[in-house]
């Protein structure tokens, strides 16, 4: 091993021009400086800024589209232009969002910080009255698409500087990679606490449900029953209280991350003369073929998911006929994803993210299909739950933990590229949102054209298959897809080892007072 390494270190000492040489060896005689290792406080308090976007995202992903049906009453066509709009404009603000953090200076807080804390107070309340129902009857529709729509720009205010963090709380992969596990955990826990917290809440009072009988819909007798003590008002009481208890838990985990994180900057990023434009950034981030490549893989293993979370609720009440139960099947997905975040870190770490991959998110193909197969029992569901969870975790864990190798990737090749970071995460996210968008509004379409009767107590055999079909079958096939794209992702883990060396070395240059800015040019060139 030794021989090995001083073999490398004279190869690279022939590649590199005298001048760099003679420059560096002022520096070579100083004592190494010692790397900063970030505590555990410290990324339990990054982590935690990751809870607010999952409590909230799950909430709205499980349970609105449910909600706009049964309890607002919403139509289904205009509730798919309500998702599909709300989601597509998500989506577009990601960008706009990142454009923006581009061009903003430091400040005493940082670049990003300012961000997520002005963007936290105004989300909360916009994130409460998307579950109030209004009294006028006419114009629901505009009211739920307009705060629907104000929330997302706002969380995204909130996310998308939260994501870029990644690349400034270290400037070690290994740190940011035991970073990105924390956070990935805490998130999980931040969708078990969301689908708990909204489940149960709203599982105490459902809504009557209404027998349709030659195209009229009347009140079944169990509904007449329990009416007294459960009525609409009352359901739609208790979305108000899960969403303050959600709004609540935004406030403090927002306010444990400003306090227990600070931004750190790249030694060479404080060189730059002046900051890259906005389209110049966006150009190379898109000419980036790794980066491509990536979100091309995720964007489809990402809509499986989606497809998956947006109407697993429905499927559960009506084509399982778990009425009461799927509340409790979303909490036991969410918390063995929870429990094996650790495991599949350790599985990256042992056998690299591209197996991770393809053996974390194949998982849950056998019991998709299993699903599709299998007759209504509630013991087999929550053992699929359960295992299905396995997958979902590393859904979570691996795509955060693969996008700052890109990013290196791109700096080791643009060295003089800086202020990308917004970029690369707000356009990951962008993607994945505009594809959840469209799954949302055309599943909640599809259930239109199925024939799908608001408040129902049961629904007609299409709508039944209908959600069969989206909540297997399409799945199945998008991660087939997904996973085909990833045979081209080109970043191994020798790739990674490779780009950790040449970027600590473009460090240690950068920050050494002996090498000229040229010289810094020509070394990253050769790196």
């Amino acid at each position: 091993m030794a021989k090995g390494e001083g073999a490398e270190s004279g190869s690279a000492a022939g590649l590199l021009p005298t001048s760099i040489l003679q420059a560096g060896e002022r520096p070579a005689q100083k004592e190494p400086k010692k790397k900063k290792q970030l505590s555990i406080c410290n990324k339990l308090c990054y982590a935690v800024g990751g809870a607010p976007y999952q409590v909230t995202g799950c909430a709205l992903g499980f349970f609105l589209q449910i909600y706009l049906l049964d309890v607002a009453q919403v139509n289904p066509f205009p509730a798919s232009i309500i998702l599909f709009v709300g989601r597509a404009w998500d989506a577009f603000t990601d960008p706009l969002v990142g454009f923006c953090i581009s061009k903003s200076s430091w400040t005493r807080l940082g670049r990003l910080m300012p961000w997520i804390i002005f963007s936290t107070p105004l989300a909360i309340i916009t994130y409460f009255l998307i579950w109030f129902v209004p009294d006028f009857p006419q114009g629901q529709e505009l009211w739920y698409l307009l705060f629907y729509c104000l929330f997302e720009t706002l969380v995204t205010c909130f996310h998308v500087p939260y994501s870029a963090l990644t690349m400034f709380i270290s400037t070690e992969q290994s740190e940011r990679d035991s970073a990105t596990a924390y956070r990935m955990t805490v998130e999980v826990l931040g969708t078990v606490l969301g689908t708990a917290i909204q489940g149960q809440i709203v599982g105490q009072a459902n809504a009557p449900c209404l027998q349709y009988l030659n195209g009229s819909a009347v009140a079944s007798e169990s509904a007449n029953r329990t009416y007294s003590t459960t009525s609409l008002r009352e359901t739609q009481n208790a979305y108000l209280l899960a969403a303050g208890v959600i709004a609540s838990i935004y406030v403090i985990c927002a306010v444990i991350l400003t306090l227990g994180v600070r931004e750190q900057r790249e030694p060479y990023e404080t060189q730059q003369a002046e900051p890259m434009s906005f389209f110049r950034g966006l150009r190379q981030v898109m000419s980036h073929g790794p980066y491509i490549k990536l979100i091309a893989g995720f964007l489809f293993t990402s809509l499986a998911f989606m497809l998956v979370e947006g109407n697993f609720a429905l499927f559960c009440t009506y084509t399982l006929g778990f009425r009461n139960e799927f509340q409790n099947l979303l909490l036991a997905i969410m918390l063995s994803a929870t429990f094996t975040i650790p495991i599949w870190q350790w599985f990256l770490t042992r056998f690299g993210k591209k197996t991770a991959v393809y053996v974390g998110i194949s998982s849950a193909v056998p019991f998709l299909i299993l699903v599709a197969l299998m007759e209504s029992n509630l013991i087999v569901t929550y053992v699929v739950a359960i295992a299905a969870g396995i997958s979902v975790a590393a859904a979570f864990l691996l795509p955060w933990s693969m996008l700052p190798d890109v990013i290196d990737d791109f700096h080791l090749k643009q060295p003089h590229s800086h202020g990308t970071e917004p970029i690369f995460f707000s356009f990951y996210v962008f993607f994945t949102k505009f594809a959840s968008g469209v799954s949302l509004g055309i599943s909640t379409l599809s259930l239109d054209f199925a024939g799908y009767k608001t408040r129902g107590c049961s629904q007609p055999a299409s709508v039944k298959f209908t959600l069969k079909m989206l909540v297997t079958m399409a799945p199945i096939v998008l991660i087939l897809l997904g996973l085909l794209l990833f045979k081209l992702y080109p970043i191994d883990e020798e790739k990674r080892r490779q780009n950790k060396k040449a970027l600590q070395a473009l460090r240690d240059e950068a920050s050494s007072s002996g090498y000229s800015d040229t010289d810094s040019t020509e070394l990253a060139s050769i790196l």
